[in-house]
């Protein structure tokens, strides 16, 4: 017990050893420029560790997307094939589609092949099923062998491999987006007061221009447009903002990148691609209410907005370069890992590098300090130079005995 609280009750304090070893003394040099590189490659000219940070972004967009086509050969236009027709972040260009007309509430059979029948009883235990058209009432319509559904008939077939809307792939997209960094009061838009009206996105070319081809996304986000407009899908449209603001606001300026946001479940055998339903309604003269129902294969844009603005902030460079001061510290480190145990002579390092001092022997060692100094000093006093011989005399009894 005695023990631990004596070793607790210890001061250690730093000894410096010169080692003079080539080798050692390359490979700590070579450590430190590692260090001092990372530091100022990385950390302050890459990360700008320098510059204080504000991703806590506003933003708005606004979309517009225009274009015409044909489907079972009718003209439509974009009241037609997108939704919602507000414009907003997200919304769905209809390319395919399964119409089932002038349905009205009644008794038909289901067109759905899972519920074939022979009798009611197998139709008995559908009755539970949400998966049909209609509620089940199990019954069989024996003429068709189908279980008999209550709901708007007649029942839809969406088995039906109807083309999609081949001039989808030349409608465009017009995105205004507008962004603020409130940390910094900083408001941007990405569209100039030089732009032109008439432009088209190209990466190379005219990175900048808010006018999208939806055929040239495609190809961007790396998906066919003949297979997307059969099944449908989402596509994810990136607007970033990374600005360096300590080149100045005018240099603030969006970059766009494409991905196919439901890439993860193009393995599964169910429910591929994006669809969806809407119905419109009619009356007819006799007051009987019908409608038309659409099952809508589309594509769906979703348009993700990511800011990060920088700006030179005297706290956060003074932080890096006291951190970057301390990391250099860490070549010592290896190099004493490496002196003390894998080089030859490591137990002669450690015996130089780790002394044990007592309180009593620090005393003991400080008075024969003091004593040397003293002798040393008496000395100096009582040598005396001798003739050319080269013989010299310390105090009386030394020059008798030098005579002798």
């Amino acid at each position: 017990m005695l023990d631990c609280a004596s070793s607790f009750f210890t001061y250690e304090t730093t000894k410096s050893v010169v080692v003079k070893r080539r080798s050692l003394g390359i490979i700590n040099r070579i450590v430190q420029a590692l260090i001092i590189i990372y530091f100022v490659g990385y950390v302050f000219l890459y990360e700008k560790a320098y510059q204080d940070r504000d991703t806590g972004i506003e933003s708005a967009v606004m979309t517009k997307v225009k274009g015409f086509g044909f489907y079972d050969n009718y003209l439509m236009d974009v009241a037609d094939y997108v939704i919602p027709p507000q414009g907003a972040s997200v919304f769905c260009i209809i390319t395919r589609m399964v119409i089932t007309h002038n349905q009205t509430h009644g008794l038909c059979h289901e067109a759905d092949g899972r519920f074939n029948c022979s009798t009611d009883e197998d139709c008995e235990r559908q009755l539970s099923s949400n998966l049909a058209s209609g509620k089940i009432t199990g019954k069989c319509v024996t003429e068709v062998q189908r279980c008999e559904i209550e709901g708007w008939c007649p029942a839809e077939d969406d088995t039906k491999r109807t083309p999609p809307m081949k001039e989808a792939e030349n409608f465009t997209i017009f995105i205004k987006n507008s962004i603020r960094f409130p940390h910094f009061n900083v408001t941007r838009g990405n569209i100039g007061s030089a732009m032109k009206k008439a432009c088209l996105y190209n990466p190379v070319s005219n990175p900048s221009c808010p006018i999208f081809r939806v055929g040239d996304v495609l190809k961007y986000a790396g998906v066919n447009f003949s297979h997307i407009a059969l099944t449908g899908g989402e596509i994810g449209i990136n607007i970033g903002w990374v600005c360096n603001l300590d080149l100045g606001e005018k240099k603030c300026l969006p970059k766009y990148s494409f991905t196919q946001l439901d890439s993860a479940f193009k393995t599964i055998s169910f429910s591929k691609g994006f669809n969806f339903r809407f119905a419109k309604y009619f009356m007819s003269e006799d007051g009987r209410e019908y409608r038309t129902l659409h099952k809508a294969f589309a594509i769906r844009f979703d348009i993700l907005v990511s800011g990060n603005a920088g700006k030179f902030y005297i706290v956060p460079t003074l932080i890096n370069i006291v951190a970057a001061c301390t990391s250099v510290g860490l070549a010592t480190i290896f190099c004493d890992i490496i002196l003390l145990n894998f080089l030859k002579g490591s137990d002669q390092y450690k015996a130089k590098k780790f002394e044990e001092v007592s309180g009593l022997a620090s005393q003991s060692e400080s008075h024969e300090l003091h004593r040397y100094s003293v002798h040393s000093q008496v000395l100096k006093e009582e040598v005396k130079n001798s003739n050319d011989s080269g013989a010299y005399s310390i105090g009386d009894s030394a020059g008798q005995s030098t005579s002798a």
